[in-house]
């Protein structure tokens, strides 16, 4: 059976981040000798997701130049008139994925993106996640979480840093409320790396203004179709320019939890 595409949210403007976003889109912020955007694709391929879409508005067409030029860090010989490329090494470490390059507009909210790629999720379920946020987030056991409960939406949740707004999760692991500029010791936020049956495009609408975490979420909370899966592991996301220090470092120090493949 094809498994579901990964869809991520690469469009924001990074406005926090000005110092790195002036001139290219957050998601090519780079961890190491690759963008953040590479990091997140490679945890999802490691566990056989190999199909994205990617939903793109900031300086998308960044985004596509990258992939579109991509090589890995082999030697390579180019021949300029034929454009052919050799990589010297003993295997080809370019990644085998299917991207879909949607641009969803450089002022659509989430909830907006998502509802317009629809067209080009064929299955009942997929993923979603955020294009700056790293974790080693288990994708199998994430999945068959979300097939037992049968509910529209799982996100996952993870332990937040203090600037953080938390989610408040009942027994029966059922989102309760989404709660801004709330924390204690034991809180959770959403940290992407969500699954969606496609039910959740009756939610959304192509208005520019509509939001997944905002507007759709809460009104799934109402009708306790949201499901939280509890990441007790690494998680961050790079929101500012301390985040991409530490991210940095933590790869540079070959430490990265997040680093799931080989």
């Amino acid at each position: 059976m094809e498994k579901p595409k990964v869809v991520i949210l690469c469009g924001g403007m990074g406005t926090r981040l000005r110092e790195e976003t002036e001139f290219k889109p957050k998601p090519l912020v780079r961890v190491g000798e690759y963008p953040i955007l590479w990091h997140i694709m490679k945890t999802y391929s490691h566990y056989g997701f190999n199909d994205f879409v990617l939903c793109l508005g900031y300086k998308g067409e960044e985004i596509v130049r990258y992939f579109t030029n991509y090589r890995d860090t082999n030697d390579m010989t180019l021949n300029p008139r034929t454009r052919t490329r050799t990589l010297h090494g003993s295997r080809d470490y370019t990644p085998n994925w299917n991207i879909t390059f949607a641009h969803t507009g450089l002022k659509s909210n989430t909830g907006s993106r998502i509802k317009q790629i629809e067209k080009y999720i064929p299955s009942d379920n997929f993923m979603v996640t955020y294009g700056d946020g790293v974790a080693d987030v288990n994708i199998e056991q994430l999945s068959r979480f979300h097939h037992v409960h049968g509910k529209i939406a799982t996100v996952t949740a993870v332990h937040p840093p203090p600037r953080f707004g938390t989610l408040k999760i009942d027994e029966e692991m059922l989102v309760q409320a989404f709660e801004k500029d709330k924390r204690s010791e034991d809180s959770w936020i959403d940290g992407g790396f969500f699954i969606f049956n496609r039910r959740i495009f009756d939610y959304l609408t192509t208005d520019i203004g509509c939001m997944l975490e905002g507007d759709t979420l809460p009104q799934l909370v109402k009708e306790n179709n949201l499901k939280a899966y509890k990441h007790t592991g690494y998680w961050q996301c790079m929101d500012n320019v301390r985040d991409v220090e530490t991210l940095n470092q933590i790869w540079d120090d070959g430490k990265a939890p997040w680093k799931v493949w080989k």
